[in-house]
């Protein structure tokens, strides 16, 4: 072999905004459980593992940890990196740190940028490619400190016209799909040769536009691609390397290229311990040396494109048909048995809405701005600091002339119209089979949130029409009938003003005490006045606040009562602020009816002061929804704890009995006895943070119950043994001394012995970096090694 061989391994990262769009975070997704929502369920799987992948000896025991992002070609979607920041901060950490670790070794980083939000390019018009482009460059400039190099087009979605902006953005490559290849040639050489999926994929190609605009383009190789995500090639490092070794050929005499491009996702979330097999291949590749693992950046700026390449337009790397998928019924679908013909119709509709929408920016923005279009461009300024300094200097280099309160909050409520516009064509909306799944709904609830702006903003309703056009879009359950059924069950109910902000706080305050200053979610409320009265389990508040959004700035005052009737019965009125006058009437009235100790006329009361809509527990946001139940639920339940532990006490001789006789114990002795024993082991289990120790009794109280045959649920106790191995081993790391290494193993050994998570992944990691740092103390540390499953002689 005379030539350079060469192999990189890509991963796109990725996962759709799924954030409630007028909360801007994300609500709890049951789907996802015993995760929060996807995002915290993909990142337990996939991306933290990532950063600290095991590498394992025969017998499964952890011979060292390793962060993949260090040696594989990635790109981070700029949603998916936005919520890491703000809820995965030390994964998000490793990632950016580790494209400097790339940068330092290989010259060139790892990380490739993404057009923002997933759009599919080839359906969108030019003016939202560029913005898309240039807010996914800004996204990666601001979070890796360089330019990129390389962008990743969502499912790999081409035209020429895609790739002539790229280009005209100073973008250097980009990775497609085999089958999107037309036809090839040398650059020495006139004639153009046909090749479809059948180019060579260990070449880099030029591509140039007609206007002169030129973009290096990788043809990542097809069947290892595939077999890396659908063929169970990460099933063992091994096989992966010996996959990829066999990409290459002694018939070639280029340097030559061996890559794979797949989801991120392969390497743990869809391929379980995928990230382990990536971090075996990686160490065998490097350690046998047949071929230098790097990254596109890496591998151009030593091997120039000799060929150039002309693409098949409007292809993409998931859909046979091109890119029909993100707008007919063209057969490409996750399960044989439905249909989408709900995505042409909800394409149609999008794109009418953002005509309206875009007509009217324009309108409006051009008397605010110099260039509205320019401003948009650059408003992914402000997404990425909300900060009022950035807005100031921002409004400062766009505006026309200063703009006064009122015109700054228009210009804010046009962009974030804006925003919210280019989310609703997130590609997920259309990838997967029925218009009712949580894809489809989410951009739905972005089209929403954009008419509301647009609403607001003096644009008159959208919403008719809107709904008309989805009443075509059929589903593929009974549960809803077509696209604009779906709307008014599962958009509409979410949707949020500051009228329904007020509410939550009225309601959410009478059950626990609020500062006079708080943010809820992507709301700011201050109370400025208020009275409470209570009696007989019942409860009045009336209160004056200011509510404003975080996000627009929109700021109204409002007067509300809410009136608490036990449990979960509540009603809530919210009105705007009028006078002090008419407030001090209002408080006069409803608290002298309600002294009167009559319910009907308080309600009376509250009808004739708030008319019209009234709020009550299933307008609380769901996270605090259901917080609240649980609450009213708990305390149910509590009422009748003392007869639980009754029966158990009178009972409990008689079911040990029953137990050693081998007789069946009854149902109901079986859940008492269970209940009891759960809610007694997880008392104690709470107090082992501050003991740092768990007690003895807790391991009597378990073995009593495995003597029964009951399997206790101890899973609520997690956080807290999490919280006391954590702890414990932070002292450790402070001072190895040998009694506090017997804590910390003592605390591991017993959660091992009663069956209690303490999450083992991160304790794991934190041991590791004590083992790396404090070579002096490892005989010390050694058995904590040993019971947290790693081998010895340890890797330094």
């Amino acid at each position: 072999m005379s030539h350079p061989r060469s192999i990189i391994v890509h991963g796109h990262f990725y996962q759709p905004p799924r954030e409630n769009p007028w909360l801007e975070e994300v609500e709890v997704q049951d789907s996802a459980a015993p995760a929060h929502d996807w995002n915290e369920r993909v990142t337990a799987e996939c991306y933290a593992p990532n950063t600290a992948a095991r590498r394992v000896n025969a017998h499964n025991r952890i011979h060292d940890i390793v962060n993949n992002f260090e040696k594989i070609s990635f790109n981070v979607g700029p949603t998916l990196m936005s919520w890491l920041e703000r809820h995965a901060e030390d994964v998000y950490r490793t990632i950016v740190e580790a494209d400097r670790v790339s940068a330092r070794e290989r010259g060139h980083g790892n990380a490739l940028a993404q057009v923002y939000n997933h759009m599919i390019m080839p359906l969108a018009t030019r003016r939202d490619q560029v913005t898309q482009v240039r807010w996914g460059l800004a996204d990666f400039r601001s979070r890796f400190s360089r330019e990129a190099e390389g962008m990743w087009l969502p499912e790999t979605a081409a035209d020429s016209e895609t790739l002539e902006v790229l280009a005209e953005h100073g973008v250097k490559f980009t990775i497609l799909a085999p089958n999107q290849a037309w036809r090839i040639r040398p650059l020495d050489r006139d004639a153009w040769v046909e090749v479809g999926d059948r180019i060579d994929p260990s070449r880099p190609y030029l591509w140039r536009s007609r206007r002169g605009h030129e973009l290096t383009l990788f043809f990542y190789d097809g069947p290892i691609s595939r077999a890396i995500a659908f063929e169970h090639l990460l099933e063992r490092g091994e096989t992966l390397v010996a996959r990829l070794r066999d990409g290459f050929s002694d018939a070639r005499d280029w340097p030559e290229l061996v890559h794979g491009a797949t989801d991120g996702e392969s390497y743990g979330h869809h391929s379980k311990f995928g990230d382990m097999a990536l971090a075996a291949a990686v160490q065998q590749i490097e350690a046998e040396g047949f071929a230098d693992l790097t990254n596109y950046a890496a591998f151009l700026a030593k091997h120039r494109p000799t060929w150039a390449v002309e693409i098949r337009e409007r292809t993409s790397w998931s859909c046979a048909h091109g890119v029909e998928r993100w707008r007919a019924d063209c057969g490409c679908r996750v399960n044989p048995s439905t249909h989408q013909r709900w995505r042409a119709p909800l394409r149609e509709a999008l794109d009418w809405l953002r005509d309206r929408v875009d007509g009217w920016y324009e309108a409006r923005a051009g008397a605010l701005f110099q260039d509205p279009w320019a401003a948009r461009d650059e408003y992914i300024e402000v997404i990425l600091d909300r900060s009022p300094a950035r807005l100031a200097e921002f409004l400062g280099r766009h505006q026309r002339s200063p703009l006064d309160a009122a015109a700054t909050l228009e210009a804010r409520r046009l962009l974030e119209m804006q925003r919210n516009r280019l989310l609703m064509y997130t590609s997920c909306g259309w990838f997967f089979d029925e218009l009712s799944a949580l894809e489809p709904v989410q951009i739905l609830k972005y089209a929403a949130i954009a008419m509301q702006d647009l609403r607001d903003l003096g644009g008159g309703p959208l919403e008719p029409e809107l709904l008309r056009r989805l009443e075509v879009a059929p589903t593929n359950v009974r549960e809803f009938r077509d696209g604009a059924d779906v709307w008014r069950r599962l958009v509409r109910p979410v949707a949020v003003d500051l009228r329904r902000v007020v509410a939550h706080y009225a309601i959410s305050g009478l059950l626990e005490d609020y500062p006079d200053d708080m943010r809820i979610y992507a709301f700011r409320v201050r109370r400025l006045d208020e009275v409470g009265e209570s009696y007989a389990g019942t409860a009045l508040r009336i209160a004056h606040v200011r509510v404003s959004s975080e996000i627009t700035g929109d700021t109204k005052e409002q007067m509300y009562a809410v009136l608490h009737f036990g449990g979960h019965d509540f009603s809530c009125g919210v009105r705007a602020w009028e006078d002090r006058v008419t407030y001090d009437e209002m408080k006069a009235q409803l608290t002298s009816r309600y002294a009167r100790f009559s319910m009907a006329d308080m309600v009376r009361a509250m009808d004739d002061w708030f008319p019209g809509q009234s709020f009550s527990l299933p307008h609380l946001f769901l996270e605090e929804r259901r917080r609240v139940l649980a609450n009213v639920t708990r305390a149910v339940l509590d009422k009748h704890e003392e007869a639980y532990r009754r029966i158990w006490d009178e009972s409990r001789k008689l079911v040990h009995y029953l137990r050693q006789a081998d007789a069946p114990i009854p149902e109901a002795l079986r859940i008492v006895a269970r209940h009891v024993l759960e809610e007694e082991a997880r008392a104690l289990l709470a107090t082992v943070p501050q003991a740092r120790a768990i007690p003895h009794t807790l391991f009597e109280l378990v073995d009593e119950a495995q003597a029964l045959g009951l399997t206790l649920d101890l899973t609520p106790a997690r956080p807290a043994m999490h919280e006391a191995v954590r702890t414990a081993l932070a002292a450790v790391a402070e001072v190895p001394r040998p009694e506090r290494a017997a804590d910390a193993l003592a605390l591991v050994s017993g959660a091992q012995q009663l069956g209690v998570r303490f999450g083992l992944w991160a304790v794991q990691n934190q041991f590791f970096d004590i083992w790396r740092a404090r070579p002096g103390d490892r005989l010390v540390l050694q058995p904590l090694a040993l019971a947290l499953g790693f081998e010895l002689p340890l890797t330094p």
